[in-house]
């Protein structure tokens, strides 16, 4: 349910301001983009993203809760039968808002607030291919694994700090070289 909101209403009382969203949600949903008042369109967001919700649930009872907001069946039964399978992947933020700039006459913000119809991409988890294969093997073949690498891999790290104790100082002459 949406965060009632503190302050002064839209034009006017709860009754004008919740028929004035229903009407905004109406043309939302036939025109798939309206353009608007940034605060309209803020307050409009959470409306029209619940209405949605009960779209994507699909039974009688989201549809008679849906019809109690928007009195107009053709707008339900669009919401229903063209927009909420085209949503249905995705698990929130229908909506969005692009803010426009000014409006000429009195200069208030406008914004667009349009549905967000476009297939949602699932991003690929990265898998390491060697972390998934050692789950299937046996514990206890690990275990000797393990213990014939573990000699093989204390020599390995002395071999280069050896090579690198060598390099240093040769480093440190090249260094010293350009200084001069």
């Amino acid at each position: 349910m949406p965060k009632p909101t503190k302050g002064p209403r839209l034009g006017g009382g709860p009754s004008h301001e919740r028929l004035m969203l229903a009407n905004l949600a109406a043309a939302l949903y036939t025109h798939k983009s309206i353009t608007t008042t940034e605060t309209k369109a803020k307050r409009l967001r959470p409306l029209a993203e619940r209405l949605i919700t009960f779209a994507k649930r699909g039974d009688l009872h989201a549809r008679r809760r849906v019809l109690a907001v928007i009195g107009d069946k053709a707008v339900v039964h669009e919401l229903f039968a063209v927009i909420a399978p085209q949503v249905a992947d995705r698990e929130g933020g229908y909506t969005r808002i692009t803010k426009i700039g000014n409006r000429k006459g009195d200069n208030a913000p406008m914004a667009v607030i349009e549905l967000v119809l476009e297939p949602v991409v699932k991003k690929q988890r990265a898998t390491k291919p060697a972390a998934a294969a050692p789950v299937a093997v046996e514990p206890e073949a690990e275990v000797v694994e393990e213990a014939a690498e573990a000699p093989a891999a204390e020599e390995a790290p002395e071999a280069p700090a050896a090579e690198e104790a060598t390099e240093a100082p040769a480093a440190e002459e090249t260094e010293a070289a350009e200084a001069k």
